[in-house]
């Protein structure tokens, strides 16, 4: 019978040989394993650094003898706040196949660690996953996004922006593809990627998905030179067989369509903030022989969540990459932005950059009200018979306490003809818009965008006299209706 202090032996006919290789081998694994990155924490605030994950054991807190500690430029208030060890990260391998393994976070502080804003508790672990968030003490106190290598090299990224990107969360999506959250592998910037399959842009006339790459790559080289403080950036733009990806800086704000849908139409004076900062956007493109062509609430972006916040427009580059008869195609769903000239040639006309004023006159129109200007549920006239006849109305309810000015400019902007309509630099000039109050607001919020932008052009914001028709240098709280759910695109 076997002992406890018996001694095992190799049997007679094992190589001891192969067995130490065998151990070899196996130790020889496990230090490459241990030398591999598994997973990175990307920061969400100052304070923090970017930290590649390879051990299989971390600590974090504010005791200099945890792996990861603050850095200096943190606050005292908000160190204050963290533990000497607050939290732990362990990586768990499941069988011998040391790639398979689960992560786990551990709450080792009194004063709270928080995964995706959901309180861990002292002592507890939750498994840790790609994407979350780690937050401390309170739940917007967000200080690192955990990024798991195994989902980015799944992410599908070609390899001139994997080597350069780590992908996150998704942000949203629709008829144009899909927005992801981007960390930059190097200095841990946030941007947005937007995929755009091909195959949605189909030209059956043409026989092929875009225009030729040679056009691609001339209007990248526009946009991409396009630099005003109420435009998203784009960073980058690369073109493959199947998909076109845009790299562009990131709104943490979210959509105005959203903003707009959480309140049921905003202040007056809200909406002219923003308004205004859309029409300059807009008239900076019409300057440079550029059409919007898809202006809507959901392609206009707020930097913050704060009622007077920094707005930009974005999705001003597809019109350029593709032709009006498929975006016709493609977005016109409900054609509620759209406008009547666009919709009476089914997209096959000739159209100036009024379209994009009629559009504004819609979008003003929504922000004002929670509503869209056109009824989908009439029966007697089709919605885009509507538009095309200029049908819409302003009900008391909504419209009671809005200024005539305000009225008047959305007249004007969803005047059917287009050769009768009020042009974007006199939209600048009107009345409504003519505020020197929120005109100082807004040239504050984009005078500290462009100081954070070495490559932003001089800040110069249009006058309020009416004799200066120059609007830019060139060189420079209820549920929403059914309605205006309706009116978005997906």
């Amino acid at each position: 019978m076997a002992t406890d202090e018996q001694v095992l032996s190799l049997p007679d006919t094992q190589n001891a040989d192969i067995l130490t290789q065998t151990q070899s081998q196996s130790q020889s694994q496990e230090t490459h394993s241990q030398n591999r990155i598994w997973g990175k924490l990307y920061p969400n605030c100052n304070g923090f650094n970017k930290v590649e994950l390879v051990q299989n054991e971390y600590t974090f807190g504010r005791s200099e003898r945890c792996d990861i500690v603050p850095t200096k430029d943190l606050t005292d208030r908000r160190l204050s706040v963290i533990s000497k060890q607050h939290f732990r990260i362990i990586k768990e391998v499941l069988s011998n196949n040391l790639d398979e393994f689960v992560i786990y976070l551990e709450d080792t502080s009194h004063n709270g660690t928080f995964l995706n804003r959901v309180y861990i508790g002292q002592g507890k672990r939750v498994v840790l996953e790609n994407n979350d968030t780690i937050s401390l003490a309170k739940s917007d106190f967000s200080v690192y996004t955990f990024i798991s290598t195994r989902a980015a090299e799944g992410s599908g990224l070609p390899m001139e922006l994997k080597c350069k990107y780590a992908v996150s969360r998704t942000l949203g999506s629709g008829v144009c593809g899909e927005v992801k959250m981007l960390f930059t592998k190097m200095g841990c910037k946030k941007f947005a990627l937007k995929t755009i399959a091909k195959s949605k842009f189909l030209t059956p006339e043409k026989g092929q998905a875009f225009n030729d790459p040679g056009k691609i790559l001339n209007e990248v080289h526009i946009l991409k030179a396009l630099r005003h403080p109420c435009i998203i950036r784009m960073e980058e733009i690369l073109d493959t067989p199947s998909c076109v990806y845009i790299v562009l800086e990131l709104m943490e704000g979210g959509e105005l369509f959203d903003r707009i849908q959480k309140y049921h139409g905003l202040p007056e004076n809200i909406a002219k903030l923003i308004f205004y900062q859309v029409v300059l956007a807009v008239h900076y493109l019409h300057e440079r022989g550029i059409a919007h062509r898809d202006l809507k609430p959901e392609n206009i972006l707020l930097a913050s969540q704060a009622q007077m916040t920094l707005v930009k427009v974005s999705d001003f580059g597809l019109s350029k990459l593709v032709d009006t008869q498929t975006m016709m195609r493609t977005f016109c769903g409900t054609p509620m932005y759209v406008a009547p000239e666009v919709l009476l040639t089914h997209g096959k006309g000739c159209y100036t950059n009024q379209v994009d004023v009629w559009s504004l006159g819609v979008i003003l129109y929504c922000c004002l009200s929670g509503l869209v200007p056109f009824s989908v549920n009439n029966k007697e006239i089709p919605l885009q018979h509507q538009i095309i006849q200029g049908r819409y109305y302003f009900p008391t309810a909504k419209f009671g306490s809005v200024s005539h000015r305000a009225i008047d400019l959305i007249r004007r902007m969803m005047t059917v003809d287009p050769k009768k309509r009020i042009t974007i630099s006199k939209v600048l000039l009107h009345n409504w818009l003519l505020d020197r109050e929120m005109r100082s607001i807004v040239g504050k919020l984009m005078s500290d965008e462009t100081n954070c932008d070495e490559n932003a052009m001089p800040l110069t914001l249009p006058s309020t006299s009416s004799s200066n028709t120059m609007a830019c240098n060139r060189k420079q709280m209820y549920p929403p209706t059914s309605a205006f759910k309706r009116a978005r695109v997906e």
